[in-house]
Formats: structure tokens, C-alpha cells, sequence
């Protein structure tokens, strides 16, 4: 029924999925409900000063708790803190096990006995021991071995935070990584980042445009690639076991024998790979022109949509802006919770109760909400082409199409994109719990076990791929006919079940193409920075800046060409549901672009020569 109802693009517009629009801003509220209580129940001195393992918090007076000792002192000058075995870390629980301190100063040199810890507690007041351990004491008393820092203190301790389940600051010492990372690396890092960031836009956009001239070319390249590759691979494997074969019959050993049964089976695969790759070819060469015209048609879009090319900025903005906000209420949380004693006689800060949950609800709404900015980036986008795909005359075009899409999504489809981005968030939940476990079991757990964690969490991840690019198109289902996700979905399934075969090609040598655009601009930006690193003589080394600026420059490189493979799949569903439902005759016209128009029409003609009309493709090309 779905499949044969009739698609009205853009002729009306209606609120879809309101109930779920509703449960999203209930949940945003729990949202806000957390941050308010964090930032109220909170201790920021906590976080930003640190505290001992008593309870007090440094650089200030601290109140009495009750059953610990220590706590309640007056550490106004004490502003630092100090591990005595900042080593000393538990991995399982994610916390340093040792005795944290409040002191004055850290030491400026490295002491290296008790005698030098005693001297500098002297000279400079800044008892680097316990509390209840006097500095006349740090040689003579049996237990300054426990309760004073185990030597050689080295000179200076960096503080860095990193805030777990008891919001736990973390210490180590850093001297030879301030040196290496932060001199040698992080510097010409920032140098290298700041001078080809926009270098690499620049690059992004052009290619984005000359894909479109160059596809053509692309795709032939890859074809004749893979061709000689796998030519070359099988007949390379079947030499070397006509090679090993004379060999092992001059000398018979069981290692030899090995070897031969070895390539024997690696040269029938690879027969096997290479025979059904050219099947698969061979089924498939008419819908690679298919891909080549859609990629055509999107460079288009690009040219009279420019706006297209700025929604990796916004959306990162906006990604950027709602992560700062989530880390900030996640430290605040952090920070939450009563004083409670542990089994070593310690101070952790722990909330009881059902408060202990919003852990995890946080942890949610950071998964949801991010899936949802992500979704609106996706509706938007194909609220722009669906625009532009539908009308007939390009300059009736509204003025700011991107701009529209906008208003349609803000009016009439926030519900459809908070249902769909919480199916992501419900596949991707499971999946990082089961991450976790098999982290957390690492070394651990049986073989069995591990394959069957891995397993699972491979299948939940080609799930989530699988319902994010059905996700995709059933946003594009809802930007043309205004219908509600499920709706949407089913219709979008049909239509793409129906093109199955172009769905393939378009996912393959597509992808691969734009995966050639991304290493294009990693080998130039590759090649810049080792030009950049060049003339910065006071740095040796060069590889880990040079990796982290690659890395960089893919992730510009994805997240403009990403843009563009959207482009393509909106594009694609539009002219499927163009042929399906026009023929070209008075009344029923297409709306495709003149270069998809010659693709059906070269079509038509080869399916009307080699008379199969009935075929696999007349099914696809053949009007309602």
C-alpha cells in the first residue's frame, strides 16, 4: 500500500512525530534539571583547587568531618596538592590509591632522600608528609616511611585533572613530557594547524566542486585499478605456487608441504575473489553511470546552493558549543555527593540515592543529543536538495534555500529527527556498555567470551550503520512529502529495495571516489607540513606532529566531503521516485536534471536493443 501511494513533493507541509518532539524536551528539561542541581550541590573550590584525601579542600578553611581525622584544618596556605606516590594508580576503579596532601610550595629540585624532604620542609615550610608528622620527625620516626613521599620527589608536579566516579584529581610529575610534547610536539602542531586550516577548507570546496568533471575519469581509473590488481594478485599467487611446487619436490620437508597447501588455498581464493569481482562488474557497469551522473548533478547542487558547503561549520559549532556545556555540568557533577569514609580511612565524595543515576542519564542526553544535532544536519541537508530536485525552473529556487529548509525543520519535523537520532542513541548505548566490558575484562575473560563480546559489538555497529543510512533516507522521505518517521522509513526501504543494484554501486564507487578526494587532501596537507617542519629547525621530531596533522586534515577532508556524499544519496532517492512515478509524458514530466535525463534515455534505448525489457532494469526504468 506504502509502495503505491502517490508522493506529492513539497505541495504539503505538517507537523510529524509530535509526541516524540514532546519527550525530547522533557528530556532536555532532566537535562537542565541536572545542571542546576550540579552547579548548586556542587563544590567548584573542590574542582578547581583540589583537596587531601581527608576532605579539605586547599587554599582555604575546611569544616569538621565527622569520624575522620585531619579534616577541618585551616589550609589557607596551602594551595597545592600533593600525591606521595602519585604512581600508585588503580586502573580497575580509575584512581590513584595514594595519600593526597594539601602543601605550601613543590619542591624546585629533586629530593632524594628523607633527610633532603626534611631540609626542604625547613628551609621552605612546605611539609611534604603527613599531617600529624612533624618535619624534626621525617628521620626519626618509624613510620615516616608510610606517611612521607616515596623518593626521589622530583622537582615540580604538574597538575593534571581527570575527574572519575569520585571525581578523584589526578597528579603526576611531567618534567620530561612538558619538554617532549609540549615543546617538541604540541608547538609546531599549533604552528602547522593554524597555517593550512584554511588551506584545507579551501582544498575541501574545490574538490567538492571539480568532482563533478573528474568523476568520469575516477571511475574508470578505479576500474581498471582493480582490474589489473586482482589479475596481478591471483597470477602472483599461482606463479609463486608453481615456484614452491618444483622447489618442495627437490626437497621434501613438512614445513615446505605447509607452505604449498598454503598458496594453493591463498591462489584458489584469490580465483574465486577475482572471478565473482567481475560478475559483480559485469552485472554493475550500467549503474556506475548512474553514479557518475548523480555525482555530475551534485556538483551542480553545490554551485547553486553554496550555503551547502558552511554545514560542517555550523554543525561543528553547535557540537562544539553543547559538548563544552555537557564537560562543564559533568565536572560540576563531579563534584556532588557527601563526605564518606572508605575502608582505608580516606575521604571519597559519593551521592546515595536515586541522585547517583544521573550519571547516567547525562551520559544519555550526551549520546541523544549529539545523534540529534547530527540529524538536524542531515534534514537540513535534504530539505535543501529536495528543493532544489523539485522544482522544475532553477531560478524559482527561494532566495536562501538552506535557510528554508531550516524553517521547515524548526516548524514541522523537530519530532521526525529526535525519533530517528533515538534509535542511533539505543543501538549505540548497548554497544559501548559491551566496549566497556571487554575493556574492562581485558586479559581476563576466555577466548569464547572475547569472540562472542566481539561479535556483538560488530553487529550492533553494522546495525547502527545500517539504520543510519536508512535514517538518512527516510529524512529525505519526510523533507518531500511531509509524512512521519515510520511513515517515511518504510517508504524510503521500498524505494531503495527496489534499486538495490544501484544502491550497490552508488555506495561503492562512490565512497571509494570520495575516500580517493580524502586521501588527496591528507597527501597535501602531508606534504605541506613536512615543508613547514623543514624551516623549523629547533624541532627533531617530526613524525608524531606530522601524524596528528594528517589526522587532522581527514577530518576536515570528511567532514566536507561527508556533506557531499549526502548530496548524492538525497539525490538518489529523488530520481528513483522520479522515474518510478513519471514517464516524461505531458502531465507526468520529469524533474531530474538534463544529465540524469540522458542517462534514462540511454537506458530506454539499450534496454529496447537488447529487448529486455522485462529484465532486472526494466523493472527499475519502467514508468507507473
Amino acid at each position: 500500500k506504502s509502495s503505491k501511494r502517490e508522493w506529492k513533493p513539497l505541495e504539503d507541509h505538517s507537523c510529524t512525530d509530535v509526541p516524540w518532539l514532546l519527550l525530547f524536551i522533557l528530556f532536555c528539561l532532566g537535562m537542565g534539571f541536572i545542571c542546576g542541581f550540579s552547579i548548586a550541590t556542587g563544590a567548584a573550590a573542590r574542582l578547581l583547587s583540589g583537596y587531601d584525601s581527608y576532605g579539605n579542600i586547599c587554599g582555604q578553611k575546611n569544616v569538621k568531618v565527622e569520624g575522620i581525622v585531619n579534616s577541618g584544618l585551616d589550609l589557607t596556605h596551602k594551595k597545592y596538592v600533593f600525591f606521595l606516590d602519585p604512581c600508585n594508580i588503580d586502573l580497575v576503579h580509575q584512581k590513584i590509591k595514594s595519600l593526597a596532601l594539601c602543601v605550601s610550595s613543590c619542591p624546585r629540585k629533586e629530593l632524594k632522600t628523607l633527610a633532603d624532604i626534611q631540609k626542604f620542609a625547613e628551609t621552605n615550610g612546605s611539609t611534604l608528609c603527613s599531617y600529624e608528622l612533624q618535619p624534626s620527625e621525617y628521620t626519626t620516626d618509624p613510620a615516616a616511611a608510610k606517611l612521607c613521599p616515596k623518593y626521589p620527589v622530583p622537582e615540580r608536579h604538574i597538575q593534571l585533572w581527570v575527574i572519575t566516579a569520585e571525581s578523584f584529581p589526578v597528579q603526576f610529575s611531567v618534567t620530561f613530557l612538558i619538554n617532549v610534547i609540549i615543546v617538541s610536539v604540541l608547538k609546531p602542531v599549533i604552528l602547522s594547524l593554524s597555517c593550512i586550516h584554511s588551506s584545507l577548507s579551501m582544498l575541501s570546496m574545490i574538490l567538492m566542486v571539480i568532482i563533478r568533471y573528474i568523476s568520469r575519469v575516477l571511475v574508470w581509473i578505479l576500474t581498471i585499478l582493480v582490474i589489473l590488481g586482482s589479475l596481478g594478485g591471483t597470477g602472483l599467487l599461482w606463479w609463486l605456487y608453481a615456484k614452491e611446487r618444483i622447489s618442495a619436490n627437490a626437497v621434501e620437508t613438512q614445513i615446505a608441504k605447509d607452505n604449498l597447501q598454503a598458496l594453493l588455498i591463498y591462489a584458489i581464493a584469490a580465483t574465486v575473489f577475482t572471478v565473482i569481482l567481475f560478475l559483480i562488474m559485469l552485472v554493475m557497469r550500467k549503474r556506475v553511470a548512474l553514479t557518475i551522473a548523480l555525482f555530475h548533478v551534485a556538483g551542480k547542487v553545490f554551485i547553486h546552493l553554496p550555503l551547502l558547503v558552511f554545514q560542517p561549520f555550523w554543525t561543528f559549532f553547535v557540537l562544539i558549543l553543547f559538548w563544552t556545556y555537557w564537560i562543564t555540568v559533568l565536572l560540576f557533577l563531579g563534584t556532588t555527593g557527601s563526605p564518606v569514609p572508605n575502608e582505608e580511612g580516606f575521604v571519597e565524595f559519593r551521592m546515595v540515592g536515586p541522585l547517583k543515576y544521573m550519571w547516567w542519564y547525562h551520559v544519555v542526553g550526551l549520546i541523544w543529543i549529539s545523534e540529534f544535532i547530527l540529524a538536524c544536519q542531515q534534514m537540513t541537508v535534504a530539505g535543501a536538495v529536495v528543493t532544489y530536485y523539485f522544482t522544475r525552473e532553477k531560478r524559482n529556487l527561494p532566495f536562501t534555500p538552506i535557510l528554508a529548509s531550516v524553517n521547515r525543520l524548526v516548524c514541522y519535523h523537530l519530532g521526525t529527527v529526535a525519533k530517528g537520532s533515538f534509535i542511533i542513541t539505543l543501538v549505540k548505548i548497548p554497544r559501548m556498555i559491551l566496549m566497556y566490558i571487554h575493556t574492562q575484562l581485558k586479559g581476563k575473560e576466555n577466548a569464547c567470551a572475547r569472540c562472542m563480546l566481539k561479535a556483538c559489538i560488530c553487529c550492533l555497529w553494522c546495525l547502527e550503520k545500517c539504520l543510519t543510512y536508512l535514517n538518512q533516507n527516510a529524512y529525505t522521505a519526510t523533507a518531500i512529502n511531509s509524512t512521519n518517521f515510520c511513515t517515511s522509513a518504510k517508504d524510503a526501504f521500498v524505494i531503495l529495495v527496489e534499486n538495490a543494484l544501484r544502491v550497490a554501486a552508488i555506495n561503492t564507487v562512490g565512497d571509494f571516489m570520495l575516500f580517493l578526494g580524502k586521501v588527496l587532501i591528507v597527501c597535501s596537507t602531508g606534504l605541506a607540513g613536512i615543508m613547514l617542519l623543514n624551516y623549523q629547525r629547533d624541532y627533531t621530531i617530526w613524525v608524531l606532529p606530522l601524524i596528528i596533522v594528517c589526522l587532522f586534515a581527514f577530518l576536515v577532508a570528511h567532514c566536507f566531503l561527508s556533506i557531499y556524499e549526502m548530496v548524492v544519496d538525497v539525490l538518489f532517492l529523488c530520481f528513483a521516485i522520479d522515474t518510478k512515478y513519471n514517464d516524461g509524458s505531458p502531465g507526468r514530466e520529469f524533474y531530474m536534471d538534463k544529465v540524469l535525463m540522458e542517462f534514462v534515455e540511454n537506458s530506454r534505448k539499450s534496454m529496447k536493443e537488447a529487448g529486455r525489457g522485462g529484465g532486472a532494469e526494466g523493472r527499475e526504468l519502467k514508468p507507473m
